[in-house]
């Protein structure tokens, strides 16, 4: 009696990985999932939970979570193979995390990966020639399935051994997300997230933020945390001075704050907090100060800011509002 396979996917909790597991689950395939998550996953429309978890709950499979931080950062520094449209090194990302896969898969004693890769459907990862690198360089070549276009791709090891058959692999390719959808509804599967949009990477917006700090030697994960909210702007001295937007941003900004780091509050009126991680010279209070006075409720152009260090007391200083003209000139995010 053949053993039953086992595989690892590759799941993100979209739909693609959703209906690639689907699909071999179909096939009596023995399938765990594994998750990375780095300093640049979003998960805006899941709250605090991971999608990837939601739906391996729904699909009532095991489900692995890796945290990629400083070994992440450092690649999207300098990325092998370069970037995407924007601070997105998809190619080396993808390397990586097949890297990663393949020493799971082997720790687990299975037979091959799955991903929900569809051909065509990203013009930088997802078009053969550059699966076929991938899969090379990852050292997974003949064990990569990729059940959602698998009859367009050369037959896999899992195939040519009669654990998987290829008949009931698909030949999905192109953008449209269609075939997906009507899948989707075929496996009752509802409420799957939207397709691009986890990864701060492919964001324009984050990516000059992103841009800016690696040029300013700001590296460290609490960096890359930090550019995921706040206005930024960037000081004459070169120091970073985030804004908060909301009260939410506030909290963290706040939760955010060590030793180094400056808050700036508008005394006794309604004012976003704002921080400085690092300061570099003293004009860096009065601009930082006119900053957050720029965004705060007061009426007139002049007002006291309060300041302060993390366990440190309070001061004051009293400015002007910062002209726009200015404040364009410093914002990072333009």
């Amino acid at each position: 009696m053949m053993k039953k396979p086992k595989a690892i996917a590759l799941f993100s909790g979209g739909l693609d990985s959703i209906l690639a597991v689907k699909l071999m689950l179909e096939q009596d395939v023995d399938v765990y999932t594994l998750t990375f998550i780095t300093p640049f996953s979003g998960f805006s429309k899941f709250g605090r939970s991971i999608p990837a978890r939601v739906f391996a709950r729904n699909l009532n499979i095991p489900i692995t979570v890796k945290f990629l931080g400083t070994e992440f950062v450092k690649l999207v520094k300098q990325p092998a193979h370069g970037y995407g449209k924007n601070m997105n090194p998809c190619i080396d990302c993808r390397i990586l995390l097949l890297q990663k896969a393949k020493a799971y898969m082997e720790q687990m004693k299975a037979d091959f990966i799955i991903t929900g890769e569809v051909v065509g459907e990203r013009p930088m990862t997802q078009n053969k020639q550059t699966m076929r690198f991938v899969e090379e360089r990852s050292g997974l070549k003949g064990l990569l399935v990729r059940p959602l276009s698998g009859k367009l791709l050369e037959p896999t090891t899992p195939e040519l051994q009669g654990l998987i058959q290829r008949e009931n692999l698909l030949a999905l390719e192109g953008r449209s997300r269609k075939p997906q959808m009507a899948l989707a509804k075929k496996f009752g599967i509802q409420d799957y997230p939207t397709p691009a949009g986890g990864c701060l990477l492919t964001d324009p917006v984050f990516s000059l933020k992103l841009n800016d700090a690696l040029k300013h030697g700001e590296s460290t994960l609490r960096d890359m945390a930090m550019l995921a909210f706040g206005r930024h702007f960037r000081l004459p001295s070169g120091a970073k001075l985030i804004v908060g937007r909301n009260e939410s941003e506030n909290r963290k900004i706040l939760a955010s704050q060590t030793n180094e780091s400056l808050c700036f509050e508008v005394h006794e009126i309604p004012s976003p907090i704002a921080i400085i991680r690092m300061k570099k010279d003293d004009a860096d209070i009065g601009q930082a100060a006119a900053i957050g006075l720029r965004y705060s409720d007061i009426e007139s152009d002049e007002g006291n800011v309060d300041y302060w260090k993390a366990q440190g007391e309070k001061k004051s200083v009293k400015v002007k509002k910062i002209k726009d003209s200015e404040l364009d000139v410093l914002r990072i995010q333009r």
